[in-house]
């Protein structure tokens, strides 16, 4: 069963029909905003989102057009947390004539319950709604920062064919090959390479103990005074570094493998547990400049004061379930992936890092772009671009970005 409800502001189709919209100060002069939800039933055991329902799930649409500029492509945006509706990249490439659609997933503001599996249904089903019922043709994936990863996954996912049989967690969940319709080009935005592999790279190391997350190993504390490493840090310091952050992904993994365990051979196998995970901001590039140099400020992190937020309440992962941690941040099982992904696709791809980013740092867009082995790929970095866009020349950096799509775009169809 599927099922789409509209927003009283939207009149019918694509296809050239006139549309009617209440503007407001998200919607760009001369374009259309149509809030809509995609609806369908799924064979889902449990409900793992607030008010799911548990076999129906809605997607939370915004589709903004140009009112008197009917196409047949689409650039659809997804992040698996969602909430991009009204970032200022995709208020301007509508401004600028294209059909955006930002589809929210069934996880929008909040990742706890997160399953990458089922974020990759709910951006097949934005997909082939857009294609079947509203016209749709050309299909253009833009995965901006979070976003990226699944993008290149789903790609990978819909030209292999076979479809979704399971979940991370070895929980049988299965989306037929037929709602993972492929798109015709990828665009990589301002993108990390994977939440699992980036959520790694920014795990404190210090907490060795979940159990007693304030007892910490001064010596891998990159926020104690009494560290004897101190920035700039030396080749050795950040090799142990690295490895005792993959390390300790890996102690949570077994912890949540050992608890999924118990619970499966209970009487009650679909029963969750939650858990907190402290420490998820302790990137040494956020003090060392001198590692990935770039037009970054030192000391800083998207999220503000990174050592304010290796606790505090919005980092990444601070709240999980077991199953979540494994199809989303576990190191060595989430599958949503760029880098894994890249060698399966076929389409061209399109990566723009910023340079002064200060979310996604430039081996991340130079991994994306890498991982790509076909030749109808292309790399641009906008010199001095924040990861929003921020900023005095913000506009002159996201003209720049857009300039660049719209190439791209041109040399593709």
């Amino acid at each position: 069963m599927r099922f789409a409800a509209h927003s009283a502001t939207r009149a019918s189709g694509n296809k050239g029909s006139a549309m009617t919209s209440t503007m407001n100060p998200g919607t760009p002069k001369g374009c259309e905003r149509i809030a809509y939800a995609v609806g369908f039933q799924e064979n889902a055991t449990y409900s793992d989102v607030y008010g799911g329902g548990g076999a129906i799930v809605g997607l939370d649409c915004h589709l903004i057009r140009p009112v008197d500029k009917p196409s047949e492509t689409l650039i659809v945006f997804m992040h698996p947390v969602g909430g991009g509706m009204y970032l200022p990249l995709v208020r301007q490439l509508a401004k600028r004539g294209h059909h955006i659609l930002w589809a929210n997933s069934r996880y929008r503001g909040a990742d706890y319950a997160l399953m990458m599996e089922k974020v990759a249904c709910d951006l097949g089903e934005a997909i082939c709604d857009a294609k079947d019922r509203l016209g749709y043709c050309n299909i253009v994936l833009a995965g901006w920062s979070g976003g990226g990863s699944l993008m290149m996954w789903y790609q990978a996912l819909a030209e292999a064919g076979d479809g979704i049989s399971d979940t991370a967690a070895g929980d049988s969940y299965t989306v037929d090959a037929a709602r993972l319709p492929a798109a015709n080009s990828i665009l990589m935005l301002a993108a990390h390479v994977s939440r699992h592999r980036i959520f790694t790279e920014w795990l404190d190391p210090s907490i060795t103990d979940e159990s007693q997350p304030h007892l910490r190993d001064a010596q891998l504390n990159l926020y104690d005074a009494a560290n004897p490493n101190q920035p700039p840090y030396s080749t050795d310091f950040l090799a142990l570094f690295a490895q005792a952050q993959i390390a300790r992904n890996r102690r949570i993994t077994a912890r949540v493998r050992e608890k999924l365990n118990v619970i499966r051979v209970s009487d009650s196998p679909w029963s969750e547990f939650a858990f907190t995970v402290h420490g998820t901001m302790a990137d040494p590039r956020w003090l060392d400049p001198r590692i990935e140099p770039s037009d970054r400020k030192p000391g800083g992190c998207y999220l503000g004061d990174p050592k304010i937020v290796n606790d505090g309440p919005v980092g990444l992962a601070r709240f999980c379930t077991l199953r979540s941690w494994l199809s989303q941040w576990s190191y060595d099982d989430a599958r949503c992936d760029a880098i894994a992904s890249g060698s399966k696709i076929s389409v061209p791809v399109l990566v723009v890092g910023n340079s002064a980013d200060d979310a996604c740092t430039p081996s991340h867009t130079q991994r994306l772009y890498d991982a790509v082995t076909h030749e109808r790929k292309h790399l641009h970095v906008v010199k001095g671009a924040t990861h929003y866009y921020t900023g005095a020349n913000g506009a002159a950096h996201m003209a720049e970005a857009c300039g660049v799509i719209e190439d791209f775009l041109t040399r593709q169809w």
